[in-house]
């Protein structure tokens, strides 16, 4: 039901997930790389919704071909959308510019994405950008954190522009609160255990930041 993608060019995770409702967890920075790795699973035009995590270029620039090849809706966090059109779809520290996309949906936190059996809820988790998300289906405990947090004690950056230290730590809190089994990360592989993984990550976090 879940199909990880590495995608170029940093090795970020997208996620493909397959329910009544497909959708796709992050898009990589390279638009042919996932249209050839999603159509492996599914017609493309059959993919209902693009959900980014962030809108940093690794894990969202691929984005505005994708939306116009699948027909496929962009959901993005408001604050998210506001902070990718202030910095005009650009990774500056990169030097990378991206194709500028339009948002089909504006999340926020609560809301849900129903694809089917999974119900995917949307945890606000800012720290590494603004308006960063976390997606979590409480009856199977698994959680898509995108670069909040990642496993054995690792976290977001958040010396890029949109970080804040503070925020961080405190959205690292937060999902210690939540019962997950499994973590799909946006970077490395998935992990079980994922609350022990959280709090581990929580701890370094408070050390560090």
């Amino acid at each position: 039901m879940i199909e990880r993608i590495v995608a170029p060019p940093l090795g970020a995770n997208a996620y493909l997930i397959l329910d009544e409702k497909k959708a796709l967890v992050d898009v990589g920075g390279d638009f042919g790389f996932i249209h050839r790795a999603i159509s492996k699973y599914i017609d493309v035009k059959d993919l209902d919704y693009i959900v980014l995590t962030h809108t940093h270029f690794d894990h969202a620039s691929a984005t505005k071909d994708l939306r116009e090849v699948s027909g496929a809706e962009v959901l993005v966090h408001e604050k998210e959308y506001e902070f990718a059109k202030l910095q005009n779809f650009s990774s500056f520290t990169f030097g990378i510019n991206f194709p500028p996309f339009e948002a089909d949906r504006l999340l926020n936190e609560g809301d849900e994405i129903d694809l089917g059996r999974l119900k995917l809820k949307i945890i606000h988790t800012p720290g590494h950008t603004p308006g960063s998300i976390c997606l979590y289906e409480k009856d199977e405990r698994i959680m898509f954190t995108g670069d909040t947090v990642f496993p054995n004690g690792g976290f977001g950056r958040v010396d890029l522009p949109g970080g804040n230290p503070p925020l961080m730590i405190e959205s690292l809190k937060r999902l210690t609160e939540f019962d997950i089994e499994i973590m799909y990360p946006g970077h490395d592989e998935p992990v079980n255990s994922a609350n022990e993984h959280v709090k581990i990550s929580l701890k370094f976090a408070r050390m560090f930041l």
